[in-house]
């Protein structure tokens, strides 16, 4: 029989099918065509004009801006979804409010070379694709337009990715995303109630019980959710309570970019070439000390489509148990086809 699982921050409910849930082998990925020749890709070294001028890069000394040299770069979005230039103008029309389209949409490219993902890299460019995440945070979240930043990451078509070359995005926006807000509301509701973090209530609780247990070092914990959503579903958390991404530190950049080179490398392993979406979810430009908010990061398997009962209810269908997906990402078991 399936259960029916509630989200302990938003409240919402997830069905996780209870019985023989899908394995691996069962999801069967559509072949799309890659990319694989340098020489058309806009992302590869060389290629440096094909792309607007770069906001921010890593690259060795004796090399100018747009050009080869470097091994981390920061562009406009060719097609942003937000423009930067210009004001909010912020207004109502009858009983709606709108504004103009105004923040920032940025690409980071993640190396110059066009290789599988990131899980490819070595951890020092990893470590180094983190700290640009917070660097264009830092910066764009001076600018008292923009209230919010999301870091994403889009991997495959089926994801939303219209390139192969490892790339991941930052949205800024002028108000704070729905999601998020849903997110800050459960947490206070539930420290008001506690005088307690749910996040770390919830990391707390899966270190104890190791059911749904990833990874842990000294800095951050992985794990399948209670209530997941997608199959194979992940969730990093710092260990330390933080709200703010911002405030990561050296030793905070090294765990995470091996949690994360982890969490991905395992996904592949078990699905090759599995489309997904991860997400880094911190507080508002204005709320970086909250003690009820601890940011975290997501990892989304694209393997089921959203269809009319998830769209008209808001409930998911998690066909794969998230305590079956954590032996599977950890391997624990043999895998039969």
């Amino acid at each position: 029989m399936a259960e029916l699982r509630k989200d302990p921050v938003i409240g919402r409910w997830v069905i996780v099918s209870t019985d023989r849930g899908r394995r691996p082998s069962d999801f069967v990925l559509e072949e799309t065509p890659r990319v694989l020749d340098s020489k058309s890709c806009p992302f590869c070294e060389g290629n440096e004009a094909i792309t607007p001028p770069e906001i921010l890069s890593y690259r060795k000394c004796e090399t100018c801006s747009n050009s080869p040299g470097w091994w981390i770069r920061v562009v406009p979005n060719k097609f942003p979804a937000l423009r930067i230039e210009g004001e909010l103008n912020k207004r109502g029309k009858g009983i709606y409010d709108l504004m103009n389209g105004i923040g920032a949409h940025e690409v980071i490219i993640e190396t110059p070379q066009h290789v599988d993902d990131i899980f490819s890299l070595e951890q020092k460019a990893v470590e180094d694709v983190i700290w640009v995440y917070r660097e264009r945070m830092i910066d764009l979240m001076k600018d008292v337009r923009f209230e919010y930043v999301l870091i994403f990451k889009n991997k495959g078509r089926d994801a939303g990715a219209s390139l192969d070359h490892p790339h991941s995005q930052l949205i800024a926006t002028p108000i704070v995303p729905k999601r998020v807000e849903e997110e800050i509301e459960g947490a206070k509701k539930y420290f008001d109630f506690k005088q307690r973090c749910v996040f770390c209530d919830v990391k707390n609780q899966e270190v104890e019980s190791k059911e749904r247990l990833l990874w842990q070092d000294e800095n951050f914990v992985s794990f399948c959710p209670f209530a997941s959503r997608f199959p194979y579903e992940m969730s990093i958390l710092p260990k330390n309570h933080s709200s703010d991404f911002r405030k990561i530190n050296e030793a905070e950049v090294k765990s995470l970019a091996w949690m994360l080179k982890k969490c991905i490398n395992s996904l592949n392993e078990i699905i090759p070439g599995v489309p997904y979406n991860y997400i880094i979810h911190t507080s508002p430009s204005n709320k970086s000390n909250l003690k009820y908010y601890h940011w975290h990061l997501e990892v989304m398997p694209r393997l089921t489509s959203i269809a009319g009962f998830e769209w008209g209810t808001g409930f998911y269908i998690n066909y794969v148990p998230p305590e079956e997906a954590a032996k599977h990402l950890k391997q624990e078991e043999k895998i039969n086809p």
